[in-house]
């Protein structure tokens, strides 16, 4: 067994038990500290990591890192910043980050030079699942080769009119269409040993504003939005390996009005029970008015059944990561719930190592 994919197994058996595990050696459970870091995803700040964010990814206080276009000056570049930011969780025993873009195409291309070639709404137009798998195994090899492993794509979502925030982001209006392409597409994606994000659980297409900028409540009836979940029901049956949950709250899924992100009923109820998603539950950006307006949004997305919180900025993060902790240590967060977040995390980490 490689050293990497022993350091992933022993956290798995660390979160399934509560004790202390030897595991081929007697290596002992990560500290909850360390599997609270593996909850959190972060933006750095520009194309080189400066010297804070790479101490606290040693000390185990970040599982991942997501890249936005001012990181990127090329590819030279861009593998020189990846292999630091790997280097710095190697160097402090961790294991390997999850390193996110958002490579949709059309539109939200971090990386504008590489695939997919086509927008969501191109690929549906076209209408045929090969070519949305073909776009798929494209931005799969180009992201794995500059080491990149999870994609936060596609988009799921259904609109119910073009003027829709999310524009040419969704394949179609049709759902059953959206069930046909955005599993295709993430398909093609996965079998390239990246992972796939399938993306705005239980679905913006009804929305009236972006959540990015916007306290969004949707008051669609329990019909039109169960029909809306066709796309997120065939990407779990196709084995998509993570799901982003909105910012957006549901009144039909959850009448206390809570973004779904923080939503018991919606993340565990809906997505991990009803659905049976085994997978890993992605925040959208928690900075968002949805989240952030609530006290102890971190500690209550995780109760509510999500994995990895994702950050834009550093500073966020840092709170974030201090919030949990303090919220395990005076119980406001359970160690059951940090423990079932970080195997979860584990295995999907321990997937991306296979491919």
């Amino acid at each position: 067994m490689s050293p990497c994919r022993a350091r992933l197994l022993t956290v798995v058996l660390a979160c399934v038990t509560a004790g202390v595990l030897t595991a081929s050696g007697g290596a002992s459970a990560p500290p909850l500290t360390r599997l609270i870091g593996q909850s959190i995803m972060t933006g750095i700040d520009g194309q080189v990591p400066d010297s804070s964010v790479l101490a606290r990814i040693r000390a185990g206080q970040i599982g991942g890192v997501i890249l936005f276009g001012d990181n990127i000056a090329g590819t030279a570049q861009l593998e020189q910043l990846i292999a630091a930011l790997q280097g710095a969780a190697k160097a402090g025993g961790n294991p390997p980050l999850l390193i996110a873009v958002d490579q949709e195409g059309g539109t939200v291309k971090r990386l504008p030079d590489g695939p997919p070639d086509l927008s969501a709404a191109a690929m549906g137009t076209d209408g045929s699942a090969a070519k949305a798998r073909s776009e798929g195994a494209a931005t799969g090899a180009y992201l794995k080769r500059l080491g990149i492993n999870v994609d936060l794509a596609p988009v799921l979502d259904t609109p119910n009119s073009p003027s829709n925030f999310l524009g040419t982001r969704a394949f179609s209006r049709d759902p059953h269409l959206n069930a046909l392409l955005g599993p295709a597409f993430l398909s093609g994606l996965q079998q390239r040993g990246v992972a796939a994000t399938a993306k705005h659980f239980p679905g913006l297409g009804t929305a009236t504003a972006s959540t990015d900028t916007n306290h969004v409540l949707i008051t669609t009836a329990k019909r039109d939005l169960d029909a809306r979940l066709a796309p997120f029901k065939s990407a779990i049956a196709a084995g998509t390996q993570l799901v982003m949950v909105s910012n957006a709250g549901y009144t039909a899924f959850d009448p206390a009005g809570l973004p779904a992100v923080l939503s018991n009923p919606i993340v565990t109820g809906l997505l991990r029970q009803k659905l049976g998603f085994k997978g890993v539950v992605i925040s959208d950006a928690m900075e968002a008015p949805g989240p952030s307006s609530r006290q102890g949004s971190a500690a209550t997305a995780i109760a509510a059944g999500v994995d990895v919180l994702l950050y834009v900025g550093e500073s966020d993060s840092a709170t974030a990561y201090s919030s949990l902790v303090a919220a395990e240590r005076n119980g406001t967060l359970s160690a059951a719930a940090v423990r079932s977040s970080a195997a979860r995390i584990a295995s999907l980490k321990d997937w991306i190592a296979r491919h």
